[in-house]
């Protein structure tokens, strides 16, 4: 994976998948990783293949991604002023194939694609939510295509 394009302040954590003839365990977030800020909720999300849901910047929240059904592509756009990445895009694809956590910080935008038949995302957010800290802009506010 290359992490060269990483976002400024985004990281990505490999995530464990522990085999078991029973059911397997799937690892989302430990209170003592350094992602873990606090606790405000956590919530699971639908996207339909081939469906995009369009860009939204949070204020104040940071999102703690994992997806652990199917595949959701997912687009970061930097627009912050003081970054090292201001005007970056950054893409990826999250699966049980590829199964990592994406810790997106405030302010940075983000719009996400179902890429499989059944498409399931849970968020492990800091905040609860607050429709007043958060930005929504159409599909093509940015130059980005789809």
């Amino acid at each position: 994976m290359d992490f060269s394009k990483l976002i400024d302040g985004v990281s990505l954590t490999p995530l464990k998948i522990i085999s078991n003839p029973l059911g397997n365990v799937y690892h989302g977030l430990k209170a003592e990783e350094s992602s873990f800020i606090k606790f405000g909720e956590a919530y699971f999300s639908t996207i339909t293949k081939g469906t995009v849901k369009p860009w939204k910047k949070h204020m104040r929240m940071t999102l703690n991604i994992i997806v652990p059904v199917g595949e959701i592509k997912f687009v970061l756009y930097d627009d912050r002023e003081e970054s090292k990445s201001k005007g970056c895009f950054f893409e990826i694809s999250l699966s049980l194939q590829n199964y990592f956590r994406i810790t997106i910080p405030p302010n940075i935008w983000v719009a996400f694609r179902g890429e499989g038949k059944n498409n399931l995302l849970l968020n492990i957010a800091n905040l609860s939510h607050d429709p007043d800290e958060l930005v929504r802009k159409d599909l093509n506010f940015f130059n980005y295509k789809w």
